[in-house]
This record gives structure tokens, C-alpha cells and sequence, in this order.
């Protein structure tokens, strides 16, 4: 799938998402009148405001990121000063996040409040190339302005989760309004799925905008196969401490155990990394079976196996 293929789901789920919204707004207001929608609406546009505004702090603390400057760590600020530059954005604060969990986030209020932080643990596991790689990954969240996205669109299911309750608990209690609660339940359910299918889209374009940043797609590949096998290593109460941010890593650490089994055929030759030959053989066998396709509806990162075979068409 081309940069044009993710952008074309992306804008149709998106669309989907608003257009599935607006009817379940139209049928409160036809069978409880006008005034409850606006509230609905009203309120979810104050947490997603409230979400916005703090999330950064939230995630800072979360994640004890310390910032730092060029003369601290110079060839990981060079990195991103190059990628950034390759990637036309404004030069983000760098971070390092203190703790052993190997992976790497993008965050920010806005492409130039943009933040790139990789963890102590993936200083440790990566090679310069595989880590300009990840770094590339992140940047194009940056470029993408992704995060903003994914923040807009979960205000989506929100007011569906709202109205549900709403209906649910409300002054009115008829069959109409049971009815409608329902309804409003599933459709919560539904565009809860659709919010993540856009955030695994977003990986896939992130990915896609780390091949092109760097012209190496294997790099990637090598670092995603790096972060599953040493995250898979991990004690799970290492994992549990940061599960509540998992959307915002490079790869999902909770599926690292489950995905590492799948990644097995990767390295060939038992170095610990893949290189291009390595990922050729490796988009060429792996399979994913329905199992996996089922449990992806319900994750926000795509199956890893499935991002290498993607990285493969990018050579």
C-alpha cells in the first residue's frame, strides 16, 4: 500500500467517523430534542480541549522525559536535526525518557511544539542506522500531524459513549429511548474501531515517511524486529507501568511476547539484526493467520509482521 492508498483510507475513515457522528446527533435531537446533542457535543469538546491542552505535561510525567541539548547527546541530536530539515518541520525538543522499556513517541500540541523522545532502553538495543530509522518514524508523526488528528477524532466515540449514557440514565426512560441507547452503545463500539484502524493507518504512513526519509526501509524493519525481541525479554510489571501510553510507541510493547513468536523467521543468519536480503525472505514466507487479523481490529499498532512485508515494497 503507496502513500496514496493509506491517504485514501485515511480520509475515508475519518469521513466515515464525522459522517456516522452527525446522524447519531440528528436521531438525539429527533427523539429527545435539540438542546441534549449541543450538550453532548459541548462536552466532549471541553474534554478533548482539556486533553489537548494537558497531554504533554501528562505525558512527560508519565514518562520521565528529560529534554536535553546538542551537547549532551550530539550524535542523537544530529539525527533529528537532519531529519527534521529532510522532513521540512521545525526542529523539535528532544527527550530522553528514563526507563528500560526500549521504544520511542512523538507528542505535541502542534508541529511546532513537536517532541521526539526515545527511551533509555532503545539507546542500549539500536544501531545508529536502525535508530536514525525509528527516529524517522517519529519525525513523520511530527510531519503528519497525526497526533492532532487522533486527538480530534477520539472526542468521536467519546460523544457516542456519552450519549449512551445519557440515554441510558436520563430523566426520559421509554422503550424509544432504551432503544436509542442502544444504538448509541454500538455505534460507540463501531467508531471506537474505525479510531483505531486510523491510528494503525497512521503507523503505516509513518513507516512509509521513514523509508523515504532515510532510503531504508530495512533499517526500520531491523529496528521493529530489535524493540520485539528485547521488549519480549522484559518482566511484565516493566510493561504494565507505562500500558496506559502505548499508543504513542513506535510498537505496541503489550503484543511484544505474542509478536516476537511471529518474527522468528526474521533473522536468518542470528545476528540479532535484518538486513535487506533478510527482509525479502522474510516479506516472502511470513504469513499472519486470521487469528492475528482478528485481534488487530482491536489494537492501535498494526501487526508487526505485517509492517516489515510493507517495509519489503518500499526498497
Amino acid at each position: 500500500m503507496g502513500k496514496l492508498g493509506l491517504y485514501a483510507r485515511l480520509i475515508f475513515a475519518i469521513a466515515l467517523l464525522f459522517a456516522i457522528i452527525y446522524g447519531l446527533l440528528v436521531l438525539i435531537a429527533y427523539f429527545m430534542g435539540y438542546a441534549q446533542p449541543i450538550v453532548l457535543a459541548v462536552l466532549a469538546a471541553f474534554i478533548i480541549i482539556l486533553q489537548y491542552v494537558m497531554s504533554p505535561k501528562i505525558v512527560e510525567m508519565t514518562m520521565r522525559v528529560r529534554y536535553i541539548k546538542k551537547e549532551d547527546m550530539p550524535r542523537l541530536y544530529s539525527m533529528v536535526e537532519k531529519l527534521a530539515k529532510e522532513a521540512n518541520i521545525p526542529m523539535p525538543k528532544i527527550g530522553i525518557a528514563e526507563i528500560e522499556l526500549p521504544n520511542a513517541f512523538a507528542f505535541g500540541r502542534s508541529v511546532r511544539d513537536g517532541r521526539v523522545c526515545v527511551t533509555r532502553g532503545l539507546l542500549k538495543i539500536l544501531n545508529d542506522e536502525e535508530l536514525e530509522a525509528v527516529l524517522g518514524h517519529e519525525i513523520s508523526h511530527l510531519k503528519h500531524r497525526d497526533m492532532a488528528i487522533i486527538t480530534m477524532l477520539s472526542v468521536i466515540p467519546l460523544i457516542c459513549y456519552l450519549a449512551f449514557w445519557s440515554l441510558l440514565w436520563g430523566r426520559r426512560r421509554d422503550s424509544s429511548s432504551s432503544a436509542l441507547a442502544f444504538l448509541a452503545f454500538i455505534i460507540y463500539f463501531i467508531t471506537n474501531l474505525i479510531v483505531l484502524y486510523v491510528s494503525r493507518i497512521r503507523e503505516y504512513y509513518a513507516d512509509y515517511g521513514s523509508a523515504m526519509l532515510t532510503k531504508k526501509p530495512h533499517a526500520l524493519a531491523s529496528a521493529l524486529y530489535r524493540i520485539t525481541t528485547a521488549t519480549a525479554t522484559l518482566h511484565p510489571s516493566k510493561i504494565k507501568k507505562v500500558e496506559g501510553m502505548r499508543a504513542f510507541f513506535a510498537t505496541d510493547p503489550v503484543r511484544a511476547r505474542k509478536d516476537v513468536f511471529d518474527l522468528r523467521q526474521a533473522d536468518l543468519n542470528m545476528d540479532g539484526h535484518i538486513d535487506e536480503n533478510e527482509l525479502q525472505y522474510f516479506a516472502q514466507h511470513a504469513r499472519t493467520t486470521a487469528t492475528d487479523k482478528l485481534m488487530e481490529l482491536f489494537s492501535s499498532h498494526p501487526n508487526v509482521v505485517e509492517r516489515i512485508k510493507r517495509l519489503a515494497e518500499l526498497r
